[in-house]
């Protein structure tokens, strides 16, 4: 069902032409199928940019991972 999704979303943004905004947590397809992303940490924004940007980001990595103690 995710490909599907993926592929749909996909096709929907290049032929319209569309800016499609995507609440989701499914990270996998979050990541594959998004030229920018914005983090939220119980409401606040904590980082914007490309996927690989947000995902090497250290309070992106705290928040949804945690940190060792």
């Amino acid at each position: 069902e995710v490909a599907v999704l993926m592929t749909l979303l996909r096709d929907i943004r290049d032929r319209l032409q569309l800016t499609i905004l995507l609440v989701e947590h499914h990270m996998n397809l979050v990541m594959r199928v998004s030229d920018k992303v914005v983090a939220l940490d119980f409401g606040k924004k904590i980082a914007d940019g490309t996927p690989t940007e947000v995902q090497a980001n250290p309070e992106v990595i705290r928040a949804y991972l945690g940190t060792e103690n």
